[in-house]
């Protein structure tokens, strides 16, 4: 009974859900759209972030856990973890600072050390600012972002480093229908240059975009997917190319009060190339599977 009760258990729990889904979505289509209260939509596309900045004066204080699961031999799991204040000072501007803390459980993997631990690892800074505001005759809004981080826990192995990143982005999406359906785009450049203990540098660069759409089924609840390309290089200047990967996954979010949510998604490699190495998937510069869950206070 123990397997098949937890598959039955699982398949009631799961059909649950759908109906409470389909529930709320067939109540929603009854309602009058356009008098839904305003989504911020830099939180309802998953790994994508949307261009929404918040209300001016808005405070939040967000946890925000990133998972990575899978290398292509032993057992890999990793995480990090934003702490994170945001406010918005104008209609324009945002700013976030924090910590970062992390956890790595590795055994078996090669190039890479056996290790249990959790740690804190860094600290971050990002600044956005609206370049294109969306209007009732306009239905495209566009933020730039950088995010400057330090760590001194290297994110995939775990060991010891002075590690320097500048992350740069174009966040954009597109509203297709007013309050139901939205469409997500974004342009990722990620330098980063790591010291490690023996003193030796390295200097690599992540560079990709993504699409997402993402539908309000419920005034509260917006479901959807989202597919990364994703190219990693030996150099910040986006030479020496070594492998690319594409992910893709479902995202959720779900607003649990007035100033509180949360969203998920999870991202798996269904294709990749890792040069010189005549094998499926890249699974040296990128991970199997990535998981992603957020709750947010605002206030």
């Amino acid at each position: 009974m123990g397997k098949k009760g937890t598959l039955v258990r699982t398949a009631l729990a799961g059909g649950a859900l759908l109906s409470s889904i389909l529930a709320q979505s067939s109540i929603a289509q009854a309602e009058d759209y356009s008098a839904w209260r305003d989504i911020e939509t830099k939180y309802i596309f998953g790994f994508t972030t949307g261009s929404g900045i918040g209300l001016e004066g808005e405070k939040e204080f967000t946890v925000d856990t990133v998972g990575r699961f899978g290398k292509r031999e032993g057992s890999y799991r990793a995480s990090e973890t934003k702490y994170e204040l945001e406010f918005t000072p104008t209609q324009f501007i945002q700013i976030e600072f924090g910590m970062l803390g992390a956890t790595h459980n590795i055994n078996g993997v090669p190039d890479l050390d056996n290790l249990r631990q959790v740690a804190v690892s860094g600290g971050f800074a990002e600044f956005r600012y609206l370049a294109i505001e969306r209007t009732s005759s306009n239905p495209l809004a566009v933020t730039l972002a950088v995010e400057p981080t330090f760590r001194r826990i290297d994110e995939t192995g775990g060991e010891r480093v002075h590690n320097f990143e500048f992350e740069t982005t174009i966040n954009a999406d597109l509203e297709l229908v007013k309050n139901r359906l939205f469409a997500g785009f974004n342009l990722l450049y990620e330098p980063e240059v790591t010291r490690t203990v023996l003193g030796e540098t390295a200097r690599e660069a992540k560079f990709g975009g993504s699409t997402a759409l993402s539908w309000r089924i419920a005034p509260n609840v917006v479901i959807g997917g989202e597919v990364w390309y994703l190219r990693h290089y030996d150099s910040i200047g986006l030479r020496d190319f070594t492998g690319d990967a594409v992910m893709l996954g479902p995202t959720l979010y779900v607003r649990l009060a007035p100033k509180m949510f949360m969203t998920a998604a999870w991202n798996t490699q269904v294709w990749g190339r890792e040069i010189g190495n005549p094998v499926s998937l890249n699974l040296a510069e990128f991970q199997r599977n990535r998981a992603r869950l957020k709750f947010a206070v605002e206030f």
